[in-house]
């Protein structure tokens, strides 16, 4: 038996000015694919130590996976999916770890449409599918696969679990156990990031519900928020039943069922943030008496969902309220760690900081902060991720620098990244639970980890291409009426 592997990661912000070349994806191809995701918590590690226990031959053209940013150039969506591609032909099983809110320069369905490439160059081949908890799931993605499993948390922690349940699925039908198919009941309902995570509220009952439903003989059942930061037909809420094939009614049945239950709670899917004052107000009074650290997690800035990790709105406005003893990070701004570096550890310098990517699909462009410091540290901004997300995964931020402004110590770096480790403060020799504040550009990812080390936390909100507001976006294609857009 021969089995196809593959990982193709991008979740899409058709807003954000940040580029999504081939190399954003570090890209690794045959037997380093397999080794870069062999022993990890990926879905793709899932689907290897499936298939080895099983005896399969396995094939792996590509593993592939880029941070959230802007729409993928047409030449790299070309060359990864066409890997994928060419090597179907011959295989008995097909195996996809896949986000499912793609969106290249020619297919605002990116995964639907590499789907249905792969079942034209191998028809009658099983198709399994993992996906993100945020995809934007369309009919061509569901037409496209027999089996489609999505991650049940957020923050994602289950991502190998997840490749382990599509996996098992469709190793089934390889071994002449029963048919699978997929169905879909999607949502007018845009839900927001910060409201689907799992831990609470109405995204927490429809993953209990789910799962419930699995534990009483459903195949599989998953709920995915979708990503509302696309202007595409449909970045909607949707439910997905993967059933058997003889009782694929039991299974739209299933899905419509907790979809009625999702649209009926539809309100507590929408946030509403409060005046970015207001919320640094909150987090001063956190911080009285405290003794770990208040985290302000700038959310309207996250490159995990395509921010650029380079606005100053929620420093400036710390600053200006006299909060101090403030560790910030990660900032990236590559001018001003070149001016930095070349200074060197002790220099006393004023720089031009952050606020220089225009963000004019939105409409906003902004001036850097000039602050003046020390140069505290330098690194090549390297760390290994100790969990739980990520487990194992070696990170790079690029040359980083720790910048002293007295009120604040900053970790500023050349690439954009998500703080979900410790490691982002530790290369560079800073102790994060030493400070008042922790500002992190984050929505969820860094809480695994940071939340355990605080005093509690605030979300800030602030103007960039992944803030909470989504008045400041100007959709075009969404396909009206949607709530909370609309009125339903």
């Amino acid at each position: 038996m021969k089995i196809l592997i593959a990982r193709l990661n991008h979740e899409t912000n058709t807003f954000s000015p940040v580029p999504t070349p081939l190399a954003a994806f570090s890209p690794t191809y045959g037997e380093a694919a397999y080794r870069d995701n062999k022993g990890m918590r990926t879905g793709m590690a899932a689907f290897i130590d499936l298939a080895e226990a099983a005896g399969a031959t396995l094939v792996t053209p590509v593993s592939a996976t880029a941070n959230p940013s802007g729409t993928v150039h047409a030449a790299a969506y070309d060359e990864l999916t066409r890997r994928i591609v060419d090597a179907a032909p011959g295989c008995d099983e097909i195996l996809l770890d896949l986000h499912g809110a793609m969106v290249a320069e020619q297919t605002d369905d990116g995964e639907g449409d590499l789907l249905a490439r792969i079942r034209a160059a191998a028809p009658g081949v099983p198709i399994g599918v993992a996906l993100d908890l945020h995809g934007n799931i369309t009919e061509k993605m569901v037409r496209n696969a027999d089996v489609m499993v999505g991650f049940k948390t957020y923050p994602h922690i289950d991502m190998y679990e997840t490749g382990a349940h599509a996996g098992r699925l469709l190793l089934e039908m390889a071994q002449g156990g029963t048919r699978y198919g997929v169905c879909c009941k999607r949502l007018p309902l845009m839900s927001h990031t910060l409201r689907s995570t799992t831990l609470e509220g109405a995204m927490q009952g429809a993953v209990e519900a789910a799962r419930g439903a699995e534990r009483s003989g459903l195949p599989a059942l998953s709920v995915f928020a979708g990503f509302s930061l696309a202007d595409i037909d449909a970045p909607c809420m949707s439910v997905v039943a993967t059933g058997r094939a003889q009782d694929m009614a039991a299974a739209q049945a299933a899905a419509d069922d907790l979809a009625q239950q999702i649209w009926q709670r539809r309100a507590e899917f929408v946030y509403r943030s409060e005046p970015l004052e207001q919320s640094l107000h909150h987090a001063r009074a956190l911080a009285q008496g405290a003794t770990r650290p208040v985290l302000l997690l700038d959310h309207g800035d996250n490159c995990m969902s395509g921010g650029t990790c380079d606005t100053m709105d929620v420093l400036q406005t710390a600053l200006a309220l006299g909060l101090d003893r403030i560790a910030v990070g990660p900032l990236c701004d590559p001018e001003a760690v070149a001016a930095l570096t070349d200074g060197g550890v002790g220099a006393e310098l004023e720089v031009a900081l952050g606020n220089k990517v225009p963000l004019e699909r939105i409409g906003l462009t902004k001036k850097p902060l000039r602050l003046r410091g020390t140069v505290r540290a330098i690194s090549d901004g390297s760390y290994t991720v100790t969990g739980p997300i990520y487990t194992g995964q070696r990170c790079h931020m690029g040359r980083t620098v720790l910048f002293d402004i007295g009120a604040a110590q900053i970790v500023v770096t050349e690439q954009t990244h998500e703080p979900w480790d410790l490691g982002v403060f530790h290369c560079v020799g800073l102790d994060p639970t030493r400070f008042r504040y922790l500002l992190l550009k984050s929505r969820m990812y860094c809480r695994p980890v940071f939340v355990p080390l605080s005093a509690g936390l605030v979300e800030c909100d602030s103007p960039g291409v992944t803030t909470s507001d989504y008045a400041r976006f100007p959709y075009q294609r969404v396909r009206r009426p949607v709530f909370p857009l609309d009125a339903i």
